[in-house]
């Protein structure tokens, strides 16, 4: 219970932030639209060649690549804004100001370590999602379903620490790994296991939202069919899709909280590690502002 009051007076410090600097927000809601859009344009392909080359060999092949591309491609989104909002964060936490033109020129310099790290990413889901759809082979395949999710949920943590190892300390892929086990080691991110709840926090706005949305759009959307006697009219149509807008919205404003707190945590983490790194062994070092305030020290 207490994780979870830290990890929801973290959102609030966070916030706190964003609301003095907005270009903090940015970059999350880019990546929203533009991951959106993506989506919709890369789905076209995919479904003309199922519709095509039905379940044939080089359907399946040529399906597991477009697949691959695109779940390639929404990486590369989430992690070039992220890092911009790595950069944001330690830009707001060190000057006061998070800078845009600063941001973006990070991630020009480290885009080719992004693209690495979108790449590894990729190749995990991939992983994971073939170990999903085999339903058979008993208790084998099951154990394989269960490490791949646990390979998935291992990658999720250390990618969201690694990517401010590669945009605050200029570090590729490799590096950024091998830094972050370094200081993991030193007992440096166990703050992160369970201290601070922010995962559940998120997780549990994210439910709500979206089952919030879900019950106000069904109720504009089923209460103007039901009004129109069951047929589908102008009306009840025009109802439906402000119905089905309504818990679209719901559910970007969950992936923005999401997503933007989620980065900022592990900012705050990353560099309260850093700084105890620099500091040596035994020194009391403060934690950034948003989590000393959680933590109290």
């Amino acid at each position: 219970m207490q994780s979870f009051s830290r990890g929801w007076s973290f959102l609030k410090q966070a916030w706190q932030m964003a609301f003095k600097d907005k270009d903090l927000l940015k970059p999350s809601i880019f990546a929203l639209a533009i991951g959106m859009v993506v989506s919709v344009v890369g789905i076209v392909p995919i479904v003309g060649a199922a519709f095509l080359l039905g379940d044939s060999l080089i359907g399946r092949i040529i399906l597991f690549v477009l697949g691959a591309i695109l779940i390639f491609i929404q990486f590369v989104i989430t992690y070039v804004f992220s890092a911009m909002t790595v950069y944001l964060i330690y830009g707001y936490l060190a000057e006061g100001d998070g800078r845009m033109d600063k941001a973006w020129a990070i991630v020009r310099r480290d885009f080719f370590d992004i693209l690495t790290l979108a790449a590894a990413s990729t190749v995990v889901n991939l992983i994971r999602n073939a170990a999903q759809r085999n339903r058979r082979g008993g208790v084998a395949a099951g154990i394989a379903r269960g490490a791949t999710n646990l390979l998935q949920a291992l990658w999720t943590e250390a990618s969201y620490l690694v990517l401010p190892a590669m945009v605050i300390d200029d570090l590729n892929l490799k590096d950024g790994m091998q830094r972050i086990l370094k200081i993991t080691k030193e007992n440096l991110l166990l703050i992160g296991i369970s201290t601070v709840g922010v995962r559940w926090v998120t997780g549990l706005i994210g439910f709500a939202l979206g089952f919030g949305g879900l019950l106000i759009g069904f109720a504009i959307g089923g209460g103007a069919t039901y009004l129109a006697g069951g047929e589908l009219n102008a009306l009840s149509i025009i109802a439906i899709a402000v119905g089905a807008l309504v818990f679209f919205t719901f559910v970007m404003v969950a992936s923005v909280i999401s997503s933007y707190t989620s980065t900022a945590y592990h900012t705050c983490l990353y560099l309260w590690a850093r700084q105890m790194e620099h500091a040596g062994t035994g020194a009391q070092v403060a934690a950034p502002a948003p989590l000393a305030a959680v933590l109290g020290n």
